[in-house]
């Protein structure tokens, strides 16, 4: 709505001050008033100077620029991508690969392909507001620096392999010290590494190397299955063959006490009738011996005619 002179000049001055004092208080309210998320913290300044940090809710400051907030989201998990970048322009992500940042050389002098992330939370907003100017390019350049540096003190396969979970770990250790000197207000709450591939130029060799370690993995895991059944087994075996050879002593051992033991009951004997005992043992041996023999008949030799009735009686 515009107004013409003569109506300005119509015009009571109880309005205009009405007026000025309206908007007055709407600068006032605009400038003084601010509300804070439930995942924000924020800094007041004072003419540039820290004065304090406010939590979630309705707060009041001087108005007119005098205080400034600066709110913080310290909840939201942030991640930096270095490798690759992915972008959403469509319904599908786009992945784009940095070999800039990404191409390292291990410790056995091997060039390897490595592409991870880092996911940091802002738990100090008033470091993270006044500290560091550059913030960002801050934490890229020592990720980077911690990354290079753990695989280059190792061997590409342990790079590839075993050693994944070691330089995540070592690597979140790290740079959360480094930030803690440089009072950056952050930390690093997880590190994790997407692809480690040798480059595109010798992937094919490494692949092999690959293979010929899974192969030898599994032969090893073969013959040790095979050390685990055979030994047990050949354990049992000799234990079985100890122990027959334990009985066979103690049976032999036994046998023998036994035949000391009636060999002088029989010598006791003969010494008290040696005749007695050298029949008994004379009619002893020939029982043993004839024992098993069959239509056989023990005579003296001197009853000559008994032959022939015998020779009757067997018709």
């Amino acid at each position: 709505m515009k107004f013409t002179p003569q109506e300005m000049g119509k015009l009571s001055p109880n309005l205009i001050i009405l007026v000025v004092v309206g908007i007055l208080v709407i600068i006032l309210l605009a400038t003084s008033v601010f509300i804070v998320d439930q995942t924000q913290q924020a800094v007041i300044t004072r003419f540039g100077k820290f004065i304090d940090i406010k939590g979630p809710g309705l707060h009041i400051k001087l108005p007119f620029g005098i205080d400034r907030n600066y709110t913080v989201n310290v909840q939201t998990v942030n991640t930096q991508e270095f490798g690759f970048r992915t972008t959403r322009g469509g319904s599908l992500p786009a992945y784009s690969s940095r070999t800039d940042e990404s191409i390292m050389l291990t410790g056995d002098l091997n060039i390897v392909d490595v592409e991870w992330i880092i996911q940091y939370r802002i738990n100090d907003p008033r470091a993270w507001i006044f500290n560091v100017n550059e913030r960002t390019e801050t934490i890229r350049d020592v990720s980077r620096s911690v990354i290079n540096m753990l695989v280059g003190d190792r061997a590409i396969m342990d790079v590839m392999g075993v050693e994944r979970s070691a330089i995540e770990d070592a690597g979140q250790f790290l740079m959360n010290e480094t930030f803690r000197s440089y009072n950056l207000g952050i930390i690093v709450i997880a590190v994790k590494l997407q692809n480690v591939t040798p480059p595109r130029g010798v992937q094919e060799a490494f692949e092999d190397v690959n293979r010929a370690m899974q192969d030898l993995e599994r032969l090893i895991n073969e013959g040790q299955q095979i050390y685990n059944e055979e030994i047990p087994r050949a354990r049992g075996e000799a234990e079985r063959v100890i122990q027959q050879a334990r009985g066979y002593a103690a049976e032999r051992v036994n046998r023998a006490n036994g035949d000391v033991a009636r060999f002088n009951s029989v010598y006791a004997e003969f010494q008290r009738s040696p005749e007695v005992t050298r029949q008994r043992l004379y009619y002893e041996m020939i029982e043993e011996v004839f024992r098993n023999e069959d239509g056989m008949t023990i005579i003296d030799r001197n009853l000559s005619n008994f032959i022939p009735l015998m020779n009757l009686g067997g018709r």
